[in-house]
């Protein structure tokens, strides 16, 4: 199908391939043969991020898929079939009428966040919605909206903020101990075209939407929105100026999003953060890399190490107890690795989702992070194209009150 899809069309017709999933929100005692606390989710989109959450699903207690939705039937078959549901919904506003499904997961395209957490909300259900948040500030800020005037639970899909690794590192960079941070180096590369095989071209757009800039925010929104939501968690700030750069510079396939990105942020207290993107090379893959006056912190996805600067000196005795490096492994240049469990940071944050709604404990990554970072992607969006530097107050403001 080459002919661009009508937007309405495709959120009507709900979430799509990138798989998107729900969890109810109106769970009731003892209904739909559940027990009292178990949280009834309905699946829109069952690509392979929404296939991936059913399964962690399945290992969860208190949580039972109940509905599947897709425009694609091929996926929505495969995905009922894996989480042994009878329900399946081709509109995924048919499936928030089902009053199995109590809480929402979206995990649709970009574009249809919006729209569809919105409707999610005023059907009373709970939602998770996946990075980014939403497509737009204006577009955000209707979401905020929606969430306030219903008081449900809504969570963001940053998972990182479940992360036992993630946390212990804020709490290490936010004590001081590797010293003032001056500067944040954020990468995720990959070696290869980011597109999906599809069995027929009427499926293009449908299951390659990230190519395609109607439905995507391409790299920011899909990769670089978590290490942007890492940094503001941390800093508890957001910057003040956004620019970059990036193109097609490599894949001549009719993508219409970026195959490189490279962008620089500025925050009021003097940090700088950057953040890279490419598909043409996969050396390191993911890193977060900190930068102290005492130290530098480096995170992958399960693991993280802490390098002390060199400053002279030979003794060997232990420098600290968070580490419990040696000084000569600190001059040695050897990593003190991070002591905390790097996990799937995914089925934890399911987990304290449905905590959040069972027995109302705060949300760990609520709106307003999951919003200031969609903010920051759709100002690295316009950064990168049409250029310049973008101020953040010139912007609207998000509303949270």
């Amino acid at each position: 199908m080459r002919d661009k899809i009508d937007r309405r069309k495709f959120v009507k017709a709900g979430a799509v391939t990138a798989g998107g999933m729900l969890l109810g929100a109106n769970y009731a005692t003892g209904m739909f043969g559940r027990k009292p606390d178990e949280v009834g989710v309905g699946v829109i989109g069952t690509g392979d991020r929404g296939t991936g959450i059913i399964h962690l699903i399945g290992e969860l207690e208190g949580v039972k898929v109940t509905a599947c939705s897709d425009l694609i039937p091929f996926r929505l078959e495969a995905a009922c079939q894996k989480a042994q549901v009878k329900k399946s919904y081709e509109d995924y506003r048919e499936l928030l009428e089902d009053k199995s499904v109590d809480a929402v997961v979206i995990t649709t395209p970009f574009s249809t966040h919006g729209e569809i957490a919105i409707a999610a909300l005023a059907a009373g259900k709970h939602v998770y919605c996946e990075k980014t948040m939403v497509k737009g500030v204006s577009e955000t800020q209707a979401v905020i909206d929606a969430a306030k005037r219903t008081g449900l639970v809504f969570q963001t899909g940053h998972q990182y903020h479940s992360s036992p690794l993630y946390n212990r590192a804020r709490e290490i960079i936010q004590s001081g101990y590797i010293g003032e941070v001056t500067a944040y180096e954020c990468q995720w590369n990959r070696n290869g075209d980011w597109r999906r095989p599809v069995p027929d071209l009427k499926w293009e757009r449908l299951i390659n939407w990230r190519m395609y800039r109607e439905f995507s925010g391409g790299l920011p929104a899909e990769l670089m929105s978590h290490q942007i939501d890492f940094v503001n968690w941390v800093s508890e700030s957001h910057p003040d100026k956004i620019t970059g750069f990036g193109g097609i510079d490599h894949w001549k396939d009719g993508r219409e999003t970026f195959d490189n990105a490279h962008v620089l942020f500025r925050y009021p207290s003097g940090l700088n953060a950057s953040f890279t993107c490419t598909t043409t090379n996969g050396y390191e893959d993911y890193r977060i890399k900190v930068l102290g006056s005492e130290a530098t912190l480096i995170l992958d996805y399960t693991a993280g190490k802490i390098y002390h600067e060199k400053r002279g000196g030979k003794a060997t005795g232990v420098v600290d107890g968070v580490s419990g490096a040696t000084i000569q492994a600190w001059q040695e240049g050897k990593g003190a690795p991070i002591d905390a469990p790097g996990n799937d940071p995914t089925i934890d944050a399911l987990r304290q989702f449905h905590k959040s709604i069972v027995d109302g404990d705060a949300v760990i990554s609520d709106i307003q992070t999951g919003a200031t970072t969609a903010k920051c992607v759709q100002i690295v969006l316009d950064a990168l194209h049409e250029g310049g530097v973008r101020q953040w107050s010139d912007y609207p403001e998000l509303n949270f009150k």
